[in-house]
C-alpha cells in the first residue's frame, strides 16, 4: 500500500480502543516531555496544569515524563522521585486529568549514565564503568546487589503510581538510560550474567519489567519505551533490537511498546530532528559552559533534518515481526500521519513537540478545524526545560492574545 493514501477512514482514530485494562477514548497518546516544572522534585500547579491542558485538549492519556524511581535515578536534582509523599501529591494531577476524561500514564526509570551526579549529590549507576558528560565524571559498574537493588525500587514506584491513580506506567527502556544502556553493546562490556550475548545483556531490562507487572497486576497497563537504534557507531541497532523486542514479547510483561531511538548520553539529537537552536541552549549556561558549547557545540548536536514520523522506517520492521501492540513515535504531527499509522497496524501514536505547539490539537483534529498541526520543529521548545518547558511560538501568540489562552 502507498503509504500517502491510508485507506483507515478518519473516524477511525476516534474509536474507543483498548490498551491492556484501559480503553483509550482515541488513538493519540501525548508522549513524554520533560515538564521542568518540579524545582527540587516537587509537584506543582504548573505540573498539574501542564497534564490538565492536554486531556482538555483531547489527547487520550497524557504522560508525566520521567519520574526517577531513586533519588540516584534522577536525571538532576529537579527531578520527580516516586515516593510515597510525591505519590500523594501526584493524586491532584491524575484527578484533574481524569476530570477531563483522559488517562495518565508515568514514565519511571533510572537515568543512569545520563544521571548528574553533582545536582543530585549521589552516586549513579552502569551497566560497565565509564566516563559520562552527563554525569560530571565516572559512573561505576553496578554490582549485583546494586542492580537488585534497583530492580526493587522500580517495584516500589510502580505501586507508588498505582495508589496515586496513575492507569499506566511507561518504563523507560530508551535513550540509554539505565535499562537501555544495558541492552547496548557499546555500553554494557559485562562479562557475567548480565553481558555478553543479545539476550544476555536484554536480561535485567527484561527483569525489572517482569517485576513491575509482577508488582501492579493487571489493573494497570505497562508498557515500555524502547530504542531501536541508539544513534551511535557500535551502539544497538535493529539487528539485535528486533531480537530483544521479541524476547519482550515472549515474556508477556507489557501491553504495548512505544519505539524510540537515539542516546541522551552520546546523541540527543536523533529523536529530536529539526533546527539546533544553538544561542538558545548557550544563553542559560554559566559562562565557562556557554564557551565550550560554542566550540563544541556542531560536534555535540548533529543536524538531522526533520521528516514527518521519521522513526516509520524502523518502526515498520517491529510492526512486521512482532504482533503486541505498538505504540508510532516520532514527529507526528498530521492527522493522515495518524490515520497510515493505523492503517499499518500500529494501534497508538505518541505525539509530543506538536502538542506543546497546541495541546488542543487532537481536538481539532476530531472537529475537522484542521488537519495539520502547527508546529515549525524548530526545537526552541528544547532549552526551555529550564524554566518550564512550552512552545515559544505559542507563548508569543498567547502574550498577544489579551487575557485568556487561545483553545
Amino acid at each position: 500500500m502507498n503509504a500517502t493514501e491510508p485507506r483507515t477512514p478518519a473516524s477511525a482514530v476516534w474509536e474507543p480502543t483498548r490498551l491492556g485494562p484501559l480503553t483509550l477514548r482515541n488513538r493519540i497518546i501525548k508522549a513524554a516531555t520533560f515538564e521542568g516544572v518540579m524545582p527540587h522534585g516537587r509537584v506543582t500547579d504548573e505540573l498539574v496544569e501542564f497534564h490538565a491542558e492536554v486531556a482538555r485538549g483531547g489527547a487520550a492519556m497524557t504522560t508525566v515524563a520521567y519520574c526517577a524511581v531513586s533519588p540516584g535515578g534522577r536525571v538532576h536534582r529537579d527531578t520527580l522521585v516516586l515516593d510515597g509523599p510525591t505519590g500523594r501529591h501526584l493524586r491532584r494531577l491524575t484527578d484533574a486529568v481524569h476530570d477531563e476524561g483522559a488517562l495518565a500514564a508515568a514514565q519511571i526509570g533510572h537515568a543512569g549514565l545520563v544521571a548528574n551526579q553533582n545536582s543530585n549529590r549521589t552516586r549513579s549507576l552502569a551497566p560497565s564503568t565509564r566516563i559520562s558528560a552527563p554525569a560530571m565524571g565516572v559512573v561505576k559498574a553496578a554490582t549485583g546487589r546494586q542492580l537488585e537493588q534497583v530492580a526493587r525500587d522500580f517495584e516500589v514506584a510502580a505501586r507508588v503510581a498505582v495508589d496515586a491513580g496513575f492507569d499506566a506506567l511507561e518504563v523507560h527502556l530508551g535513550h540509554n538510560y539505565l535499562l537501555s544502556s544495558f541492552m547496548s553493546p557499546n555500553l554494557n562490556k559485562r562479562t557475567d550474567f548480565y553481558g555478553g550475548s543479545v539476550t544476555a545483556r536484554s536480561r535485567f531490562p527484561r527483569e525489572v519489567l517482569e517485576r513491575v507487572r509482577a508488582a501492579v497486576g493487571d489493573a494497570v497497563a505497562v508498557t515500555a519505551k524502547f530504542n531501536m537504534a541508539d544513534g551511535v557507531p557500535r551502539g544497538l541497532w535493529l539487528d539485535q533490537s528486533l531480537r530483544i523486542a521479541r524476547l519482550i514479547q515472549s515474556d508477556g510483561c507489557v501491553d504495548a511498546l512505544q519505539l524510540t531511538g537515539g542516546s541522551s548520553l552520546l546523541n540527543g539529537r536523533y529523536y529530536f530532528r529539526g533546527e539546533v537552536p544553538m544561542t538558545e541552549f548557550i544563553t542559560p549556561q554559566p559562562k565557562l559552559v556557554g564557551l565550550g558549547l560554542k566550540v563544541y557545540g556542531p560536534h555535540i548536536f548533529p543536524t538531522y533534518p526533520f521528516e514527518e514520523a521519521f522513526f516509520l522506517p524502523f518502526a515498520r520492521q517491529f510492526r512486521e515481526a512482532l504482533s503486541m501492540p505498538l505504540i508510532l513515535l516520532g514527529g507526528v504531527n498530521r492527522l493522515d500521519t495518524i490515520r497510515t499509522a493505523l492503517d499499518e497496524g500500529f494501534e497508538f501514536v505518541g505525539m509530543a513537540r506538536a502538542l506543546l505547539r497546541d495541546p488542543y490539537l487532537p481536538e481539532k483534529f476530531r472537529a475537522r478545524q484542521v488537519t495539520e498541526g502547527m508546529c515549525i520543529h524548530c526545537n526552541k521548545c528544547m532549552p526551555t526545560i529550564y524554566t518550564g518547558t512550552r512552545c515559544v511560538v505559542r507563548d508569543a501568540i498567547w502574550e498577544n492574545s489579551g487575557p485568556t489562552r487561545p483553545s
